[in-house]
């Protein structure tokens, strides 16, 4: 018997059409959070889920049977491992339950905290071929 492969999503669009009934309003709620707080992050499949980058990765989120998963990296993990604490982490992760409402203030938080931290390391980071 023939394994037939599903082939990547090609956008985010795609992603979220291909999804659970069940989990898509709550991707495009997701989307609409991170679009708001970082409209100029890059929009991209990677890893085969949603991604925004800007000056590199910023946060990944991904449909699950059971949950929605938010990869923010482990930095935000930790700088938010209190507000975190009613939920499933893991070193760079987050389970947020399909049955439970998305807490978009602490993601937009978790987001901005990310562009914030990109943005001090890059205005430290010294120029390359300039003294």
């Amino acid at each position: 018997m023939a394994v037939i492969k599903q082939s990547a999503p090609a956008s985010v669009d795609e992603y979220i059409a291909g999804s659970a009934p069940e989990a898509r309003a709550k991707l495009e709620a997701l989307r609409a959070a991170v679009r708001e707080v970082a409209p100029q992050a890059e929009e991209k499949i990677s890893y085969g889920m949603p991604a925004y980058s800007l000056n590199g990765p910023l946060v990944y989120f991904a449909a699950h049977k059971g949950h929605i998963g938010l990869y923010p990296l482990p930095e935000a993990i930790e700088e938010f491992k209190e507000r975190l604490a009613p939920y499933k982490t893991a070193k760079g992760s987050v389970q947020f339950p399909l049955d439970a409402e998305l807490p978009l203030g602490l993601i937009k938080d978790m987001v901005r905290s990310r562009l914030e931290a990109k943005a001090a390391r890059t205005a430290t980071r010294p120029r390359k071929g300039r003294l």
